[in-house]
């Protein structure tokens, strides 16, 4: 059996229980809904690392290594956030389909 038959076969059973889609509808609700709040707090932390590391290099005064701690500290904050909004993104459209 290959992963497809197995994913359908599980698929068809949850249709078949009593439970219905609205039991199914609630989980992916609730699931989406803490899936986007973990996904905010993550953007939240990448803003503030954003800020931390312009606030480091603009007091750096000119010493090499605290230029480029901050540089780094900024680069790594917009790489955190675009991999949260990619990840919201993906989940979202996951999501939809299912």
């Amino acid at each position: 059996m290959n992963l497809l038959s197995v994913m359908s076969s599980i698929q068809s059973q949850i249709n078949s229980a009593g439970t219905g889609t609205g039991a199914q509808t609630d989980i992916m609700d609730t699931v989406g809904t803490a899936l986007n709040v973990v996904f905010g707090i993550v953007a939240i932390i990448a803003v503030v690392m954003i800020v931390i590391g312009g606030v480091s290099y603009a007091t750096s005064q000119g010493d090499p290594g605290k230029v480029k701690k901050g540089k780094d500290t900024i680069m790594y904050g917009i790489i955190g956030m675009v991999i949260a909004l990619l990840a919201f993104a993906i989940v979202n459209f996951v999501f939809k389909g299912l």
